[in-house]
């Protein structure tokens, strides 16, 4: 079910709170990609908030296939996927992929938030992003340009949901440093979803 960022923040930040406690990961930050990730909660089949890969290799249990769309700079890569829906060129140099692919599922959201920070802890591809700390921008910029989606513009996104995070977690900032939205800017809240996507953009693989 889509829930507004308000009622997104007060069901899932504990989680992310707890998760910056032991990581010193931004909590805001893990939030942020939840939502861009999950489409504000409407699609997190299998608890997957953070649209994590798995392998084909791993456990029947802990995986599951889905439809989800890449952006490639080639067009002959369809044999990196399961199966391939479409190809299609959008810009010179880049393909749209609709594929079909694994990914990770667990059986609580919290276990999924666990996870989520244990694949930036032992990826050293994300050790900048890691060492950002608690800046929410700064780690996002480092994830996005670490390849953690393939969408050119995932960090703007997130950029924008970081904002809408903020006005609602608690102790993130003062009512006097939050900018208002206007409801109908609050309801059209971005996502990949609402973009025609129906299962997160992600990297081609968790290596």
């Amino acid at each position: 079910m889509k829930l507004s960022p308000r009622d997104f923040v007060q069901k899932y930040w504990r989680y992310a709170q707890q998760t910056q406690k032991k990581t010193g990961i931004s909590a805001v930050a893990i939030l942020a990609q939840a939502a861009v990730e999950s489409g504000w909660g409407e699609h997190a089949p299998g608890n997957m908030f953070f649209g994590i890969k798995a392998r084909a290799t791993d456990p029947r249990h802990k995986r599951q296939l889905l439809t989800t769309t890449e952006y490639l700079r080639r067009p002959d890569q369809g044999h990196l996927f399961p199966k391939v829906i479409s190809i299609t060129e959008v810009k010179p140099g880049l393909w749209k992929y609709r594929v079909k692919d694994w990914f990770r599922k667990y059986r609580t959201a919290k276990g999924s938030f666990e996870d989520h920070a244990k694949f930036f802890l032992t990826n050293p591809r994300y050790a900048e992003a890691v060492r950002a700390g608690t800046d929410p921008l700064a780690f996002l910029r480092e994830v996005a340009r670490a390849g953690y989606a393939t969408d050119p513009s995932y960090f703007d996104l997130l950029a924008k949901v970081v904002r809408m995070i903020e006005r609602y977690a608690p102790g993130q900032i003062s009512p006097r440093e939050v900018i208002d939205l206007p409801p109908a800017q609050e309801e059209a809240a971005p996502s990949f979803f609402e973009r025609g996507h129906t299962v997160p953009t992600r990297t081609l693989s968790n290596d």
